[in-house]
């Protein structure tokens, strides 16, 4: 079943992102590419009404492209 997250779940870890991430590194990602094409593109993949929620679908692209 196809959600989008539009909650945000802060981590407790987040800090550490902070401390080892780079402002000028993988962070510019979010704001210069627009993932939600990946929504278009699985769309017909998933049911909208049955079955167990997804993770969510532009992290797991995210993670298949870092």
């Amino acid at each position: 079943m196809i959600e989008r997250q539009l909650s945000l779940n802060l981590s407790d870890y987040l800090g550490l992102y902070d401390a080892l991430i780079p402002e000028d590194h993988l962070r510019q990602i979010n704001d210069l590419v627009d993932f939600s094409f990946v929504y278009d593109e699985l769309k017909d993949k998933y049911c909208h009404d049955n079955g167990r929620n997804t993770v969510h679908l532009i992290r797991m692209f995210k993670y298949l492209n870092i």
